[in-house]
């Protein structure tokens, strides 16, 4: 193909180039290959390009075909020729195999032509043309470059390149493009720069994703308002749900109710026995529990459950509505372990010495339970080594104690070659109101809570108890970096081989991502933060570098790869969530090695294709606050620093924006992370504050944003049908009937978490709500609004009906068609 010609260049490349040399310390090495992805270590030295051994472009495969055209092309020469070009030859056809090949060959962009010769710096041209330039006419079909053979200053400009770091030979010794080539990209600071690609949008506050581990490579998605969902290896979601127990899950749509659909586990064996394993909120009789239930796989359809085969495997009180735990595992000694909160409210003020620390309940509790051969006889039994099966007082089922309310856990994977760390057990620890930490959790083993939030004393009178005999964190930090951790993985994946060890995690409230990697010899564990990469670091096709900052959850998929789930309205209904997929553009894995041969999947129904709509945002590195978070137990003089701010768009920022404007190329402008509200203490999970149960000790439930629903069937509260009931201004009221549609009572079920309207109700059909006022009338909508205020409607408080004319609705998750009666 041929390469643009000098008078109809791209422009924007070569103002890119001028504007990072006017800004020097920004010009950091962009590797990309010709396939447009990062480099490699090739598996087996190369033989012809061998200065690529190590790090670049080109497998052995690749090098023997560069090798064949080499002696293609040399067959022209004569002796003297041969002797003088051979060199030049080499050192141009390998070129393919340089980890900045993309640069090099002017293709860091997939919708353009690539130049067939390598962009040259010029002194190195004119050496080369004027010995050797009767030779391009074998290695290019170029005509226009050929054209010009004869004339030396254009023949060089048409091989020039727009950004000269980037031409050869001089690239070479450039050490701002060769200083830790092929390791990740940190900046100054020590912050590790990595991408993101977008896998799922659309998500009701997305609290898990998992595997069946059944070679399908499917991946579910659980929403907390008590839906799974089935997605395919290309990224296609089923339209029919995988499960759906949204009528029993207890949640609300108040941002930072805690409780709702919280895990989901396959059985290690699902392949052979279909079952699932599900931990969830549900109210009875006014009391709140926490139900760990197991379903199977229907017969007629392998991407949905039996709804019918549940059977309660355990449940628990929940005294309060927050740290309701949420985490399922299965171990590699094929037990299920359950992470339960420590009950709610602060401190953990139930008996003398809390429930975490008292073994005679479940709560505040790791547990561990055998589910296996329980279709006879009892739904679970206890391991015969759990570490406290003698212990009169303790529950069997318990495994560790002394965690206040992890927040996402996950077994470690092991070393891909050497298996070390295989079955390490990490876990996330919610904090009190100063530290959270991050715990490696082991068998009969104390973490300390309410005694110790992460290496301070909270209880001073039982953390000076010399039988307390707590472990402490690996690694703990203070509330100035953020308030509510979520615990994530170690990466054992293959794609990212850098990230090998390195154990991820984030927080919630402040939408920090963070790294942990353990030094071996000493048996520290090393601090680093992870930004989004700046400049051209993440300029690869599906790639982006920004994500919503309420980090709810973190995931592998069947292969190892790493993901999390974030959401930028922390609420069970709100449509806000995506799903990411972390990614290193430092170095990937060579060609081949990951690829993955997926087993069919029978669809029955409908599929969704996935459109990504997140955009890359490019701006240049920014000064970060200092932080000082290490896994030693802080001092009084540690000085931390606040959450990261949004940036403002500095001038190269808008320079390029314009220019990408100009090109109709839509990008995002919002910032990768936005400023936390005020947060709440003792909080987790997507969205994880919410109201105390009735009839016990309570705080002040947080208050509805102008314009919230509710559906009541009469006194009681609605699960999919009611009378609307809305929040204006401090006062709850009714809406008439007037004017009321099926668009209308679309509005109320989509902010209520439903997909679909069956039917707009009038005349007060859920009954009449006589104790409240009447506060809108005349309502009338398109269906695409967020909420009744943006309808037209009548001044709020103003009507002409009664509560006999009541509006109500009946909503669905699935598109079920009723007539209006």
């Amino acid at each position: 193909m041929a390469r643009a010609p000098p008078g109809r260049r791209r422009p924007w490349p070569l103002l890119l180039a001028l504007l990072l040399h006017a800004l020097p310390g920004l010009l950091w090495g962009h590797p990309q290959c010709l396939d447009f992805k990062p480099p490699f270590k090739p598996p087996r030295p190369l033989h012809f390009c061998v200065q690529y051994s190590d790090f670049g472009c080109c497998d052995a495969e690749r090098d023997a075909a560069l090798l064949e055209r080499y002696y293609r092309v040399a067959e022209n020469f004569d002796q003297a020729a041969y002797a003088a070009c051979a060199s030049h030859l080499q050192n141009l056809l390998c070129q393919e195999c340089s980890p900045y090949a993309a640069h090099l060959y002017d293709a860091e962009d997939p919708s353009t032509p690539e130049r067939t010769v390598p962009g040259l710096c010029k002194d190195y041209c004119v050496q080369v043309w004027q010995t050797c330039r009767a030779m391009f006419r074998y290695i290019t079909p170029d005509e226009e470059l050929l054209s010009l053979e004869g004339n030396m200053a254009k023949f060089c400009r048409y091989l020039s390149l727009d950004d000269t770091d980037y031409c050869f030979p001089h690239l070479l010794v450039n050490s701002n493009l060769n200083q830790n080539l092929g390791l990740v990209v940190a900046d100054p600071e020590g912050c590790l720069q990595l991408c993101l690609a977008e896998v799922a949008n659309g998500l009701r506050n997305p609290v898990a994703m998992v595997h069946a581990n059944d070679g399908t490579h499917r991946f579910f998605i659980a929403e907390q308002v008590g839906l799974v969902w089935t997605y395919l290896p290309d990224r296609s979601r089923l339209e029919k749900p995988f499960l759906n127990i949204s009528e029993a899950v207890l949640t609300s749509p108040w941002e930072g109710d805690e409780r709702g659909f919280l895990g989901i586990v396959f059985h290690p064996k699902f392949k052979f026995n279909g079952k699932v394993y599900v931990y969830y909120s549900i109210e009875v009789q006014y009391e709140e529990r926490i139900r760990i239930s197991e379903f199977r796989i229907s017969p007629d359809d392998m991407n949905s459950v039996d709804h019918g085969s549940e059977r309660v495997i355990l449940e628990i009180d929940e005294p309060a509505s927050n740290h309701n735990g949420g985490e399922l595992l299965f171990g590699d000694d094929g037990y299920l372990y359950i992470f339960t909160g420590d009950g709610g409210m602060a401190g953990d003020p139930f008996g003398s010495f809390g429930n975490s620390q008292n073994k005679s309940t479940l709560l505040g509790k790791v547990l561990r339970i055998n589910v296996d051969n329980n279709d006879h006889g009892p739904l679970y039994r206890i391991p015969p080594d759990n570490p406290f099966i003698n212990e009169p007082k303790a529950r069997p089922e318990v495994y560790a104690y002394g965690a206040r309310n992890m927040w996402r856990c996950s077994f470690d994977r092991g070393d891909p070659y050497t298996k070390e760390g295989k079955g390490r057990l990490f876990c996330g620890d919610v904090g009190q109101n100063k530290f959270e930490e991050i715990d490696i959790v082991e068998k009969g083993k104390n973490y300390g809570w309410r005694a110790r939030e992460g290496f301070s004393c909270y209880d001073k009178k039982l953390c000076t108890n010399s039988s307390l005999d707590d472990v402490l964190p690996i690694y703990a930090y203070p509330h100035k970096m953020g308030k509510s951790v979520t615990g994530g993985y170690v990466y054992r994946g293959c794609e990212s081989p850098n990230l090998n060890g390195v154990y991820i995690f984030g927080d919630f409230m402040s939408g920090r991502l963070m790294s942990l990697r353990e030094n071996r010899a000493t048996g520290d564990w090393q601090y680093n933060e992870i930004c989004m990469g700046t400049g051209q670091t993440c300029m690869f096709p599906g790639l982006i570098n920004n994500y919503y900052q309420y980090i709810i959850s973190f995931a592998e998929d069947e292969a190892g790869e790493l993901y999390f789930m974030s959401t930028g309205v922390p609420s069970a209904t709100a449509p806000n969530g995506v799903v990411y997929k972390m990614v290193d553009t430092s170095r990937r894995a060579p060609p081949g090695k990951c690829r993955i041969e997926p087993l069919p999947v029978k669809v029955k129904g409908k599929l969704t294709k996935f459109v990504p709509k997140e955009k890359l945002i490019i701006k240049k590195p920014t000064q970060r606050p200092k932080l000082r978070a290490t896994t030693r137990a802080p001092t009084r003089s540690r000085a931390t620093a606040g959450p990261p701010q949004a940036t403002t768009p500095d001038w190269l920022e808008q320079l390029l924006t314009l220019m990408r404007n100009q090109n109709r190329v839509q990008m995002t402008t919002a910032a990768p992370r936005t400023r936390a509200p005020k947060p709440r203490k003792g909080g987790r999970a997507g969205a994880r504050r919410g109201q105390r149960r009735r009839k016990k000790p309570t705080s002040a439930p947080l208050e509805p944003r102008n314009g919230a629903v509710r559906i009541m069937n009469g006194n009681a509260k609605g699960k999919d049908r009611g009378r609307v009931e809305i929040f204006i201004n401090g006062e709850w009221g009714t809406v008439c009937d007037d004017l009321w549609t099926s668009k209308a009572a679309a509005v109320v079920c989509r902010q209520l978490g439903f997909a679909f309207v069956i039917r707009a109700t009038k005349k007060a059909a859920f009954g009449e709500g006589h104790s409240l006022p009447i506060l809108l009338d005349d309502v009338q909508c398109t269906g695409r609004e967020k909420t009744l205020l943006e309808c037209s409607h009548a001044n709020i408080g103003r009507h002409n009906c009664s509560h006999k004319e009541d509006a109500g609705v009946i909503c669905s998750h699935e598109d079920v068609f009723e007539t209006e009666q």
